[in-house]
């Protein structure tokens, strides 16, 4: 589907039968359960019919313009999929009332720092000054948020202040080549823009900034299953040669792989939801993301933040057995997303499978886990002793994320053993904050300082970026003094406790 002038998607549709004007006056007429009519882009559309898989929050916006609620969740393409032309009109005037708070948001967007002036991926989330002012409560909220005490969160990103360079020197480096390949397609660096849910809370083009941003640097991107964009947006925004991943349920991966996806990331961490306090604290409001509702699970919590509103699309039933369902329906390299221990690592690579990610979902699962860089050096050492594997592995590729915020922090990782690394929140800050030219910035910058650091450390390639150049003796030791990362601790946001209500005295 291809995107208006706008910068928003055409929600329209209904074939070539002209729609019939509707005026605000008559949609707001339309406000019960026996007649429900909605404004989403200046469509109107009667959902009367939905009204029985969330009714209560459909109804919240009956006879009024429900997009600012509807595209941050949607795909554009929702509506008019399941609803019948004759149920779909075209409004002459849309009311939609723009709140104080959303105007105090909006001034603030003046007051961010030129982006000139960032240097580096922490600035784009400095949310004291800027970050938290311009996004939505509830997208800073969701994007932010960690699991528990939120100490896995942290402990992603301090795990690689424990891992030091040993240069090599006397090297001619005037040219370096920091690109590679990942499963067997080029990359210009050894980073993918992993799946990150949700685009759409932070910018009205949501995953698409990301999709158009690693056609134009040359990345790879997994796509989520619970993204904001339809899928078919994703794809048809992608370059020709632009790889893209998306692991999910049989109808979606079939799709998938007809449309030309390359690999298959299956999440395995997350056989329940995390507790995202942060999170939890706002009310999330809009419908179900539409994977949610085609899986006929529409009831779901929604009084604890974003997360728990689309939980119910987590199966915690999947286990090693359902591989073989996986590959019985697709001939795309399968991954195991989110794997913690060398043990399951090395039961994966027995299963035939293509490689892991050595990830704990951002710290969003389970607090106290492990970071991915941690299990990494654990998972190279047993499986050399178990099955004589050196790594990096074409036939089995290891791959790591979570709290990567610079080129060194990727480079320490390819050192260790990793294929490549995935990054998520800088980029949705960078977007969420500065748009399509935010999502520039910060690959431009990793660009800059892969060039300068493999020329520090005496790297043409990525293949001469060996184990022999890092010292991860202390990787496994948890409390040790590292030097304290100023931009890091000052853009976390600490956990707050539940707030003492107001009570008014009575006379």
């Amino acid at each position: 589907m291809e995107s208006g002038s706008n910068g928003q998607a055409n929600v329209g549709g209904g074939g070539s039968q002209a729609k019939r004007l509707r005026t605000a006056q008559e949609v707001a007429a339309h406000s019960s359960r026996e007649s429900c009519w909605i404004i989403v882009h200046g469509n109107v559309y009667d959902v009367t019919d939905f009204l029985d898989g969330g009714s209560k929050i459909i109804l919240k916006y009956a006879g009024k313009d429900a997009t600012k609620e509807y595209d941050p969740i949607h795909p554009p393409d929702a509506i008019t999929t399941n609803l019948k032309p004759d149920k779909q009109y075209v409004a002459t005037n849309s009311d939609d009332p723009i709140t104080e708070e959303e105007r105090a948001r909006r001034a603030q967007i003046h007051s961010r720092p030129r982006l000139s002036e960032i240097l580096n991926l922490h600035d784009f989330e400095v949310h004291w000054r800027f970050a938290r002012r311009v996004m939505p409560e509830k997208a800073w909220a969701y994007y932010s948020s960690a699991a528990d005490d939120e100490i896995t969160h942290r402990e992603n990103h301090a795990a690689f202040h424990r891992i030091w360079f040993r240069p090599r020197i006397l090297r001619d480096v005037t040219k370096v080549d920091w690109s590679t390949r990942i499963l067997g397609h080029k990359s210009s660096m050894p980073v993918y823009i992993t799946a990150t849910a949700l685009g759409k809370l932070g910018h009205p083009d949501g995953e698409l900034n990301l999709t158009r941003a690693a056609a134009k640097h040359g990345l790879i991107q997994m796509i989520p299953t619970l993204a904001s964009c339809s899928f078919d947006q994703i794809v048809d925004a992608a370059d020709a040669n632009q790889v893209l991943d998306r692991s999910i349920t049989k109808r979606i991966v079939e799709h998938a792989e007809g449309r030309g996806i390359k690999a298959l990331f299956i999440t395995v961490d997350a056989p329940q939801l995390g507790r995202r306090e942060k999170d939890m604290r706002q009310k999330f409001d809009a419908q179900d993301p539409s994977e949610v509702s085609k899986a006929g699970q529409g009831n779901v919590d929604r009084s604890h933040g974003a997360a728990r509103a689309i939980s119910s699309f987590i199966d915690p039933g999947l286990q090693w057995a359902d591989l073989d369902w996986f590959k019985s329906i697709t001939k795309m390299p399968l991954i195991l997303k989110g794997v913690q221990s060398w043990e399951d690592t090395l039961e994966a690579y027995d299963c035939g499978l293509a490689g892991v990610v050595l990830s704990n979902h951002g710290g969003r699962q389970l607090d106290f886990a492990r970071s991915g860089v941690e299990v990494l050096v654990e998972v190279v050492t047993k499986l050399k002793e178990k099955r004589g594997l050196n790594f990096p592995n074409e036939r089995f590729q290891l791959f790591v994320d979570g709290g990567v915020r610079r080129a060194t922090d990727v480079i320490k990782a390819v050192a260790l053993g990793a294929t490549a690394v995935g990054i998520g929140r800088p980029f949705l800050y960078a977007y969420s904050s500065y748009g399509p030219e935010g999502i520039d910035r910060a690959l431009q910058l990793l660009h800059d300082e892969f060039e300068m650091n493999l020329r520090l450390l005496g790297a043409r390639t990525i293949t001469e970026i060996v184990p022999e150049m890092v010292d991860a003796s202390n990787i496994h030791t948890h409390v040790v003094p590292v030097p304290m990362d100023n931009l890091y601790e000052g853009n976390y946001e600490k956990l707050l406790g539940a707030r003492l209500q107001e009570v008014k005295p009575k006379l």
